[in-house]
């Protein structure tokens, strides 16, 4: 069963794969910098600050001491990020060693808007009797079920079942790795779209935007201004009202295709329209290893295989659909049951005993987190051993060969499949042979040369 992975990055992980040329133009706008300064390790940020007003390069040895003696590692780190950003320029020299300096335009930005302060490039709309504002409860709420009915409609997918209310753009990220398209029938979901689903929040969104970042070419659309917005909207305030007529066409359009995520809720008056940022936006420039905002968890697992989660949620029903069978469900409780076919179901469609497991481990209810180990250690094992049962034969297509005219014939095609590296067994004895299909062609040949 082939493995596949699928790895969600952070905001400065894409930040640092973008040409240096539009990396430079980034460093244009102090919110993207002030942005950055925030994901770097904390050693990192320690040695931009430490270097913001200092206008000449600082030798690589004197940074070294900055640092404690078991800290190299960390050290290593924070410098290795900091030029992949292009934060920092190494300059090597034989005489005086290696130094660094900070890169000019992101040092003078983060100057002025470290002593002055920063202004948005738009402001939120004055609340009068024409802007009924939602509530920060029901701005969650929103989010939430808009997040829900967007991975529901995933799930439904694996179903055979028809995505509505999705923009072209985000069908073509789902259609990039997640869906795939069959003749006659509907979207199917891939291995990778099992696996999404049972990532965690943060790391779903990651996933979404880093591809919508990646075909952003295909829309005419500059990577380096759709991460510019993308940045800028994590500083604006949740729950407030921002006029849409401050935005280009092109952050139109985006914030329709982000609305589909419940990033923002759209809102038309009688002469504005204007966006209001949840939750989920304004916490874009968060890193991946925080988690501060990780939620709390449901679900209870029991040394019997018996599972029991704590949720009133359709979505998390269906997920956990995925890989255990659903006995029976309460207003607020859905017992199920891991067993060795919901596994192998699960195996089939791409799953792997490492994700399930995590899974668990993420959603361990309260009472269970605390315990070590949260998911009893009999179940973790027998989910790998499932596992493990299908791993222990390897299908191969190929071709069986006897009745050779001579020894030497035979051992010549025992040498020829070897050299092509599809021999997979042979018995000398009976002079019988299986290879490889995909060298079938070139040995059927050869016996042909052989036997004249």
């Amino acid at each position: 069963m082939p493995q596949v992975k699928i790895i969600a990055k952070n905001f400065m992980d894409m930040v640092a794969s973008l040409p240096a040329i539009k990396l430079d133009k980034l460093y244009n706008n102090a919110f993207i910098c002030e942005a950055i300064l925030r994901s770097l390790p904390p050693l990192a940020k320690k040695y931009v600050l430490q270097m913001l007003y200092i206008d000449v390069p600082v030798p690589s040895t004197m940074i070294e001491e900055w640092v404690l003696a078991d800290g190299a590692s960390k050290h290593r780190v924070a410098i290795d990020r900091l030029i992949q950003l292009r934060i920092f320029s190494e300059i090597v020299d034989r005489k005086r060693g290696t130094s660094y300096s900070l890169n000019r335009t992101f040092q003078n930005n983060l100057q002025k808007h470290i002593i002055s302060g920063g202004v948005l490039p738009r402001e939120p709309m004055n609340s009068d009797n024409a802007i009924k504002l939602p509530s920060l409860q029901e701005l969650e709420a929103y989010a939430h079920k808009k997040w829900e009915s967007f991975l529901l409609q995933l799930i439904n997918s694996g179903h055979g079942e028809k995505l509505t209310g999705i923009s072209e753009s985000m069908m073509k990220i789902f259609q990039r790795g997640l869906l795939s398209q069959r003749d006659k029938y509907g979207p199917r979901l891939t291995e990778s779209g099992f696996q999404f689903l049972l990532m965690d929040t943060n790391a779903q969104l990651w996933y979404i935007i880093r591809e919508y970042i990646s075909n952003a070419e295909e829309r005419n659309v500059e990577p380096a201004d759709l991460i510019s917005f993308l940045l800028e909207l994590s500083f604006h305030v949740t729950g407030e009202a921002y006029n849409s007529n401050t935005l280009t066409e092109v952050q139109r359009k985006t914030l329709k295709d982000l609305e589909d995520l419940g990033l923002v809720k759209l809102q038309q008056g009688m002469k504005d329209s204007w966006f209001i940022p949840t939750k989920l936006a304004t916490n874009l420039s968060v890193s991946l290893a925080d988690s501060s905002s990780r939620k709390e968890g449901f679900v209870v697992m029991e040394t019997n295989f018996r599972m029991y989660a704590y949720s009133t949620s359709k979505l998390q029903c269906e997920i956990l659909r995925l890989f255990a069978r659903i006995e029976y469900q309460l207003p607020n409780l859905i017992a199920c049951a891991i067993t060795k076919e919901s596994l192998y179901n699960a195996f089939d469609n791409g799953i792997t005993s490492d994700q399930i497991i995590t899974f668990l481990q993420q959603n361990a209810h309260p009472r269970c987190a605390d315990r070590v180990p949260c998911i009893p250690e009999n179940v973790t094992d027998q989910i790998r051993l499932w596992e493990g049962d299908l791993k222990r034969i390897e299908m191969t297509q190929a071709h069986f060969y006897d009745e050779f005219p001579s020894k030497d014939v035979f051992e010549a095609a025992c040498d020829f499949a070897r050299e092509w590296g599809g021999l997979l067994w042979e018995d000398s004895k009976r002079m019988r042979l299986v290879v490889k299909s995909e060298v079938h062609n070139q040995m059927r040949e050869f016996l042909h040369t052989q036997s004249k």
